[in-house]
C-alpha cells in the first residue's frame, strides 16, 4: 500500500510539473506572438521577440512551439491582447506587481483584484507601489562562463550597471533601454546567455517570516496560475532558513 501512495504521489507531482510546464509554454507563445505582431517577425530584426524566444529556449521550449507562434502572428491568427500591469498589497504590507496580456479587460481585472482579496492582500491603483521597483534588463549566465572579474569587466564593457556573482551564476544587470544592446554585446564576449529579460528590482524590501512567506507564496501562485497573467515580482525579503522551511 505504502508503494502504491508513492507512486500516486510521484504521479501527482510529474502531472503537477506537467500542467505548470505546459502554462509556462502558453505564456511564452503569448509573448512571442504578440511581440511578433509588433514588430517583424525575424527575432534578428525585432529585439522584443529575440528576447522573447531567448527566454523560452531558456526554460526548453520546443523550437516548433516557438516557430508556431511566430507564424500566428504572420497569418494574423489568434486574439489581439493587451498588456496591463496591476499593482497590489499581499500579506505583511509587501508590494506586488502583477503583469498580464489579456484579450478581455474587465474579466482579468476582476480576476486579479478577487485573487488579492481572497489571499490576504488587495489590489491598489497604478503607481501605488511601483515606485518600489526600478525597471532594469538582467542577463544570466552559468558559473562556468568565467571568474568573477572577467565577467564584471565584460558587463561593463558591455555597457552594464552591475554584475553579482555567485556559486549559482552571473547575474548582470542594466539599463531597461539597453538590455538588447547590452546582451548582443555580451553574446560576443561571454558566448549565449542562459537568459535576458527586463524585471521589477525592487529597491525597497520586506522581511518576511515563514507564515507571512506562506501566504505570499499562496497568493502568488494562485495569480501565475491565471492564463491572463504573465509575471509576477514581489519585494520580498527572507532568510535562508525560511526559504528552508518553505
Amino acid at each position: 500500500m505504502a508503494g502504491h501512495s508513492k507512486w500516486a504521489n510521484i504521479q501527482h507531482r510529474k502531472g503537477r510539473q506537467d500542467k505548470l510546464r505546459s502554462k509556462l509554454f502558453s505564456k511564452f507563445s503569448k509573448e512571442i506572438t504578440v511581440a511578433a505582431k509588433m514588430g517583424d517577425p525575424d527575432p534578428e530584426k525585432n529585439p522584443r521577440l529575440r528576447l522573447a524566444v531567448k527566454e523560452a529556449k531558456s526554460q526548453s521550449m520546443p523550437k516548433d512551439n516557438i516557430d508556431r507562434a511566430i507564424k500566428k502572428a504572420i497569418g494574423g491568427d489568434g486574439e489581439e491582447y493587451e498588456e496591463i500591469r496591476y499593482e497590489g498589497y499581499g500579506p505583511n504590507g509587501v508590494a506586488i506587481i502583477v503583469e498580464a496580456m489579456t484579450d478581455n479587460r474587465n474579466r482579468t481585472a476582476s480576476t486579479v483584484r478577487s485573487t488579492f482579496s481572497k489571499n490576504g492582500g488587495n489590489l491598489g491603483e497604478t503607481g501605488s507601489v511601483g515606485f518600489m521597483f526600478d525597471r532594469r534588463g538582467q542577463i544570466t549566465y552559468s558559473a562556468s562562463v568565467g571568474d568573477e572579474d572577467s565577467v564584471m569587466e565584460a558587463a561593463i564593457e558591455a555597457g552594464a550597471e552591475d554584475c553579482e556573482s555567485s556559486e549559482e551564476g552571473h547575474m548582470i544587470i542594466c539599463e531597461d533601454s539597453d538590455l538588447n544592446d547590452v546582451s548582443n554585446a555580451l553574446e560576443t564576449a561571454l558566448g549565449e546567455s542562459d537568459s535576458a529579460k527586463l524585471v521589477w528590482q525592487p529597491n525597497i524590501s520586506t522581511e518576511m517570516d515563514l507564515e507571512g512567506m506562506t501566504k505570499l507564496m499562496k497568493l502568488i501562485d494562485a495569480l501565475e496560475d491565471d492564463d491572463d497573467i504573465q509575471r509576477v515580482t514581489a519585494n520580498f525579503e527572507a532568510s535562508d532558513e525560511v526559504m528552508e522551511q518553505l
